[in-house]
């Protein structure tokens, strides 16, 4: 019995890929450094899968980037403004594409499905010229085979990628993306071709969005493709792997019957209904790469449950045809459970990382092939029968408090707009008031203090002088820059969601247990085991000595309950909203104190609301009312002078703007800049918004430091279809990740501009 992963994570399992990135951004190492670190991290992943019994080990999963960037670059399309001339993309331009560069912006970036990573959205039109521009997988597929490896090359489908695309800019939005079909095809077929000629005998081609509600004609683009396709495919075994949902009925006909595919995968982890599709109408002859193993939890496979599944899926498909797999790439896993010596062992039993579950993949193989390991079952389910027994796991409190929930909206008790004009008052805040979203750079000194702190090498008292001392230098910083709203800067927090967890019962956390979210950057996921709790303030204390420090407005940060959820590998022992509602409950207690030490702007990041969002739209107004209820629970106690703030970014909110207006925050700060300002289109067509709202007026995923005219332009943009009065100026997002001397020119850009629309904005009548 034949066993596959779908695609494995590439940062390392102690981040040794983000700080190649980061070196050779700096200017401090070379590309032939980056890629002798890329290319150890490619072998070691190889020889691992291989050692560990895989037969179907993935190629060209590994990404600088993010693989749709990947496949960008392979099919040349390079949007004009990075000036490429042409022949193998190198670094300065993919690069550029990925993070801009002093004259030019970034491509937009988009969460990819309902997951925390992103990728960089194409920009296609009729004029692209696509070429053959990267050879990356062909490369990777000959350095693996040079090392005794055999891989199954993997590729963005085409109709995947066209579908994930956005029309260039000046193309009408309803542009067919799908008319560049014809034009993208001759470019597999050579990659396929050269894949074949070095000698790949097996090809992946993952075309996730199938999972989706699609339109007939989208449906028709897969049949077509793949009929197009099928010269170049003739000698080679063809994969289509799909993932994170179940499969429609329609989708599911129209993929097994395409032509030139030997095999498909299937996620029967979160499209556990697809499995009745296959049972009663899976191809004859094809190979099914069943993916039982959970590619995007690090919960231990229910090894009997899952044998069980396998056995009854021998009998439809024949036992030389069964493979078994994960149900995605394990890039959404932490990478290895051997780096975590300080987690509690009782907890630490019921994991599985990256490198455990091609154990586990491999040992359900195994089993299915009469091998099985008896003492590895038994220990696995020794381990399920653990954590459902812990009383680590359940407080009757908590469940008590999460049930007595039910009956109420937790709506506040007043209209936006009154509560917008008592918060007035109490603030006395310009029009078009300037604010930041939260963070402020985390130094290399800062790093270092916290590391201390934790490795108990400095005092709690030396601790808080060195953090108050960063604080002042914030709150300074931004009264110097004549910032009206300000930010403490989180100098404490290493993460927005692993600072609160780390405070809250029910949360384990790891050493080492790092997910990549996009490029260089990081998460390290809290792991939600049991019932969450407040047993003490997380925030007050930090807050108050802030406001201590100006007379200005001085915003309490939190993270919401739903992007704590959505940031967390949650525990699949009950459904989500009860986990989220629970964390609303602990949330709200914060609010309560926050307001209580005088704090009159409180913050509820809910970055991650819109990526829960499930993929098929039958399912979104379950999501979204529970979601959003979790949120109005976090503050239906607090005054009417009380301000409350969320922040989103890096979605497509459009289609869920009733759902954010239903929020009931007083004002939202959401990304607008990179996205070319597609937020705002939801206003021109007519949606009345009369809380306030921050439209972010720059791109902070960037190093470009933008200019004060471009920010004002941006600012008139969106005065023009929503009212000046509710309007804020913001960047998109928190100032963590960049560096002072972007930070402070980028600011003050951001308030002489603003101080420049007020003046031009007051005389238009």
């Amino acid at each position: 019995m034949a066993s596959h992963i779908v695609g494995y994570p590439r940062m390392g399992p102690k981040r040794e890929l983000k700080f190649a990135l980061e070196s050779f951004w700096d200017g401090k190492s070379s590309a032939d450094d980056l890629q002798k670190v890329a290319s150890d991290l490619r072998s070691n992943i190889w020889k691992q899968m291989k050692d560990a019994g895989i037969k179907y080990i993935p190629s060209n999963t590994f990404s600088y980037y993010d693989q749709v960037l990947d496949t960008t670059a392979m099919l040349g399309a390079v949007p004009s403004r990075y000036n490429w001339k042409g022949g193998e993309i190198g670094f300065d331009t993919y690069f550029a594409m990925a993070r801009g560069n002093e004259s030019v912006p970034a491509m937009e970036m988009t969460k990819w499905f309902d997951t925390n990573y992103h990728y960089i959205v194409p920009e296609l039109g009729p004029d692209v010229v696509f070429s053959n521009a990267s050879h990356k997988a062909v490369t990777e597929f000959k350095e693996a085979k040079a090392l005794g490896v055999d891989t199954v090359p993997v590729l963005v489908g085409p109709v995947s990628y066209l579908l994930l695309s956005k029309p260039a800019k000046g193309l009408e939005k309803t542009f067919n993306l799908l008319s560049l079909l014809d034009k993208i095809l001759p470019i597999y077929k050579q990659v396929i071709t050269e894949l074949k000629e070095a000698g790949a005998t097996w090809i992946q081609l993952d075309e996730a969005t199938i999972v989706k509600d699609l339109e007939s004609h989208q449906l028709e683009a897969f049949t077509k493709a793949y009929s197009g396709l099928q010269s170049a495919c003739s000698g080679v075994n063809v994969l289509i792997a799909t993932y994170f949902a179940d499969i429609t009925t329609d989708a599911f006909k129209i993929l097994t019957s395409l032509p030139a595919v030997t095999g498909y995968t299937f996620d029967l982890v979160r499209g556990k209904n697809s499995l009745d599709l296959i049972k009663s109408s899976f191809p004859s002859g094809k190979y099914l790469f069943a993916g039982v193993v959970d590619g995007r939890n690090i919960w231990a496979n229910d090894l009997a449950e899952s044998l069980g599944i396998l056995e009854s899926l021998q009998g439809v498909v024949g036992k030389d045809k069964l493979v078994v797999s994960t149900s995605c790439s394990l890039l959404h896993t932490a990478v290895d459970l051997v780096n975590e010596t300080k987690l509690d062992n009782e907890i630490k039993s019921w994991l599985a990382f990256a490198a455990q579950k091609i154990v586990e993949v491999n040992a359900l193989a195994m089993a299915l092939s009469g091998k099985k390991d008896e003492a590895y079952f038994s220990a696995n389910a020794a381990a399920l029968a653990s954590k459902k027994s812990s009383p680590k796991v359940t407080n009757e409190a908590v469940q008590k408090a999460a049930d007595a929930l039910k009956g109420s909206t937790h709506r506040r008790a007043t209209n936006v707009g009154a509560r917008l004009d008592a918060q007035q008052k109490k603030n006395n805040l310009p029009v078009l008031p300037t604010t930041t979203i939260g963070s402020f750079p985390q130094t290399i000194d800062i790093r270092r203090v916290r590391r201390e702190y934790k490795a108990k090498k400095i005092t709690e008292e030396d601790y808080v002088k060195a953090m108050k001392e960063e604080i002042n230098k914030v709150v300074k910083l931004q009264e110097e820059l004549d910032i009206d709203v300000l930010v403490h800067g989180e100098p404490e927090r290493n993460d927005m969601v692993e600072y609160f967890g780390e405070q809250l019962s029910g949360f384990a956390f790891t050493a080492n247990g790092w997910v990549q979210s996009y490029g260089s950057r990081c998460v390290k996921p809290p792991i939600i085991y049991g019932d969450v709790s407040r047993p003490k303030s997380m925030t007050v204390f930090w807050s108050s000595m802030a406001q201590q420090m100006t007379k200005r407005p001085m915003k309490g940060m939190l993270t919401g309950p739903v992007t704590i959820l959505n940031w967390s590998f949650v525990r699949n022992d009950q459904p989500r909203f009860k986990t989220c509602y629970q964390i609303a409950l602990a949330i709200k207690d914060e609010v309560q104190d926050l307001e209580k030490a005088g704090i009159k702007i409180i913050q509820i990041d809910e970055a991650a609301l819109r990526e829960g969002l499930p993929l098929r739209k039958s399912e979104h107004a379950f999501y979204l009312d529970w979601a959003v209820h979790a949120f109005r629970i976090t503050n239906v106690g607090v005054q009417d002078s009380t301000q409350i703030h969320t922040h989103m970014c890096y979605s497509n909110f459009n289609d869920i703007i009733n759902s954010i207006i239903d929020m009931d925050a007083d004002v939202i700060t959401i990304e607008n800049s990179r996205s070319d300002e597609k937020l705002l289109s939801v206003f021109r067509e007519g949606i009345k918004y009369s809380a306030g709202i921050g439209p972010g007026v720059y791109d902070i995923h960037s190093p470009r430091i933008p200019s004060m005219e471009e920010i004002a332009e941006r600012i008139k943009k969106t005065a023009a279809v929503l009212k000046r009065e509710i309007l804020w100026v913001n960047p998109d997002c928190g100032l963590k990740t960049r560096k002072y001397s972007e930070v402070k020119p980028a600011l003050s850009n951001m308030v002489t501009a603003t101080k420049k629309m007020r003046t031009e904005l007051g005389n238009t009548k």
